[in-house]
């Protein structure tokens, strides 16, 4: 019953959104007669108020497609270097995109690994752009569920774990992985299992930052959430089937509008009263407050849906039964054994104020990989920093990536 009730919920969303594409028209030709340099009002404090006001409401009922990287050079000692985006591997349920350099030397190869967790892997723009000066970076950009048909199966935990896999064997022996949040679980099983296996490509480091690999620790909100239902209740009450005008038609997701509704509730005042700063920031000309805040929240509200049993098993085997941690985690049958990490290097990072993966909940890792020598391992908390800032921003570029930058580095001889 539940399932038939959501199903609904996600055709009601898509009504809503065709039922504002005039009102969205409306305010776009608003926005655009009131600052069109041969209007009047343009001129006048009404104008400038309607225009805002105009483009205010165009936002929050415009519809955010996927952003592109649009990276096209970097600094390299100084120097500008060309970046070409190519995509390397095609699966499924993911890409990998290599940001390739025209005529640069030879850089140590990193892996980052993005969350699949409603956002779109350019979330992580900004960290691609601080790590290119200083390595050779490849992506997961991770599919929006409702654009992979059915036909292509199912994509559990343990999927996503092979891709980590495979990836690193394509692009090893010698490749560094970085997870940020989310995959932070799965990078560590990856590296964990290649270690236990003795493969070839196994990874010479990972970098895991502000993810949950022991959700027991300083529990957030976001955490508890977790835990106060039991699976079921996610099952029933969270998971929807994709509506006909997708091409996954009938795919069962946890659907990314639901997931942002989530992270904004947790701090709505936030979230309104930066709108009303945009507002103000639009009437008094100031452009570049105003294009600051447009670049943030055209990535935050550009979301995607999650493949229904991935969703479910982060929920069961990370949130509820925090296996890994327990030594319980099992993959291709066999059980996890983190204590056999003794040839990837581990750099663990986590933001002072994170209120998405508790401070503490990823220095776990260490206490895991018992078996790894002091010299391969590090931590760092970076102080007056949250969940975004360990790994974006100011701060981010100026005290975290020299961090990395030193431990890989350190990790390649």
């Amino acid at each position: 019953m539940h399932l038939r009730e959501n199903s609904h919920l996600y055709h009601l969303h898509e009504m809503h959104y065709a039922a504002m594409a005039p009102l969205n028209m409306m305010a776009n030709a608003g926005k655009a007669f009131h600052r069109h340099p041969l209007s009047p009002l343009a001129h006048t404090g009404f104008g400038r108020h309607m225009a805002a006001a105009a483009e205010l409401l165009e936002r929050v009922t415009h519809r955010y497609g996927k952003p592109e990287f649009g990276i096209t050079h970097t600094k390299i000692d100084g120097k500008r270097v060309e970046i070409v985006e190519e995509i390397v591997e095609s699966k499924p349920f993911c890409r990998l995109i290599h940001f390739r350099k025209e005529k640069s030397k030879q850089q140590p190869k990193m892996l980052l690994v993005a969350p699949m967790s409603g956002h779109h892997a350019t979330l992580l723009r900004g960290t691609v752009e601080a790590l290119l000066p200083f390595l050779d970076v490849y992506i997961t950009d991770w599919l929006d569920a409702r654009n992979v048909p059915v036909y292509c199966g199912d994509f559990h935990l343990e999927d996503y774990i092979h891709y980590v896999i495979e990836f690193t064997q394509m692009l090893g022996p010698d490749v560094h992985l970085m997870a940020v949040c989310q995959p932070s679980v799965p990078v560590m099983v990856a590296a964990a299992v290649m270690n236990q296996t003795k493969d070839k490509a196994t990874p010479r480091s990972m970098t895991l930052i502000g993810g949950p690999i022991d959700a027991r620790v300083k529990p957030t909100k976001v955490n508890q959430l977790s835990m106060e239902k039991p699976l079921h209740w996610f099952e029933t009450h969270v998971i929807t089937r994709v509506p006909f005008n997708y091409p996954a038609f009938m795919r069962r997701v946890y659907p990314g509008f639901l997931q942002l509704t989530s992270f904004m509730a947790l701090d709505p005042d936030r979230h309104i009263n930066a709108h009303k700063d945009l507002f103000k920031h639009l009437i008094e000309g100031d452009g570049e407050s105003a294009r600051a805040h447009k670049k943030f929240y055209d990535e935050y509200l550009s979301v995607c849906d999650l493949p229904a049993e991935f969703y479910l098993d982060c929920i069961d085997q990370v949130f509820q039964r925090f296996l890994l941690p327990r030594g319980e985690f099992v993959y291709d049958g066999k059980k996890v054994k983190p204590e056999a990490i003794t040839e990837t290097a581990l750099l663990t990072l986590e933001g002072e104020l994170d209120d998405i993966s508790g401070v503490g909940q990823t220095e776990a890792a260490q206490h895991l990989c018992k078996n790894l020598p002091a010299s391969m391992k590090k931590h760092h908390l970076q102080p007056g920093v949250g969940h975004y800032g360990i790994f974006n921003g100011r701060k981010f570029r100026e005290h975290v990536v020299p961090i990395i930058v030193e431990f890989v580095e350190k990790a390649e001889k």
